[in-house]
């Protein structure tokens, strides 16, 4: 049983839906490392929620110039 402050870890669909993006662009920003943080245990891919709002919270720009 999961303990209630137990952070949730997404799948790498899973985290693309909730970005609204795809895994294929998810495994890019991996390889180019300018993607979310990610955690790797084995073969899998996990992102922890708090880590995808963050990264998100992170891209917010106010002008289509700014980098």
């Amino acid at each position: 049983m999961r303990a209630a402050s137990q952070e949730a870890y997404f799948k790498p669909r899973e985290a693309a839906e909730y970005l609204r993006s795809s895994e294929s662009t998810l495994a890019k920003k991996r390889l180019n490392g300018d993607g979310p943080p990610f955690v790797r245990i084995g073969r899998a891919i996990r992102y922890r929620r708090s880590d995808l709002d963050a990264w998100m919270a992170a891209s917010i720009r106010t002008s289509t110039s700014e980098s």
